[in-house]
């Protein structure tokens, strides 16, 4: 897979993918990601890609031309399976939307800045905006970053164990159950028995029941979807 990330300021989202498993990811060749200065694709003097928006209001919007510019460039080069938006606005990402993208080759994500981007940019290139949730950050570059993250762990081979993402929150409409390690006991607290018995069938039985007891508590909206 390659992901490719346009952003005003870069530099703002490049450490994610400097350590822990999306470096591994990088490293090992499962996953190829560029980051893209739009004030590169400027043609003003001041590498300025925002001006005042038609109509009057509070904000600067990011213009159509350098976004343009360097979408097209980009687009010359490789197909992409999308051109993804990062807006508060977009659809909500969720683990179904993950596992959908992480099946992809090619993606490319806009980061948005400012009040947002003329729209023109979405009716002209994007084809897909994604939300990481109903609040506004000061810029696209961080959702950017969860989105990737979301993404590149689902590749096939990143994880050192393969059925781990399988079995995450979310996977199969239920919250996960409760996890334990050693030790056995901790200030009189107790894994349960079942998790100590050995018996493999008894233990995935009461993951389901516990895992559908947590949805049930804390996210029962997810039940009703």
């Amino acid at each position: 897979m390659r992901i490719d990330i346009i952003s005003v300021v870069p530099d703002l989202i490049k450490s994610p993918f400097e350590g822990s498993i999306m470096q591994r990811a990088i490293k090992k060749g499962f996953v190829d990601v560029h980051f893209h200065n739009l004030r590169e694709y400027s043609t003003n003097n001041y590498k300025k890609v925002d001006d005042y928006q038609y109509g009057g209001g509070a904000g600067m919007v990011m213009m159509v031309e350098p976004i343009d510019k360097c979408i097209s460039k980009l687009k010359s080069e490789r197909d992409y399976d999308d051109i993804i938006y990062m807006s508060p606005d977009g659809e909500r990402l969720d683990q179904r939307q993950a596992n959908h993208l992480s099946l992809k080759g090619n993606l490319m994500i806009l980061c948005g800045h400012y009040k947002g981007v003329d729209q023109r940019v979405r009716d002209l290139f994007i084809t897909k905006e994604i939300s990481i949730g109903d609040y506004v950050l000061s810029g696209g570059e961080l959702g950017a970053a969860v989105l990737c993250d979301a993404i590149i762990r689902l590749i096939p081979g990143v994880l050192g164990d393969e059925t781990s993402a399988l079995t995450d929150c979310f996977q199969d409409n239920l919250l996960s159950p409760p996890i334990y390690t050693r030790p056995a006991e901790y200030k009189g607290h107790k894994v349960p028995d079942i998790l100590l018995s050995g018996h493999k069938q008894k233990v995935e039985e009461w993951r389901d029941e516990k895992a559908l007891e947590r949805t049930k508590a804390l996210r029962p909206d997810i039940l009703d979807n």
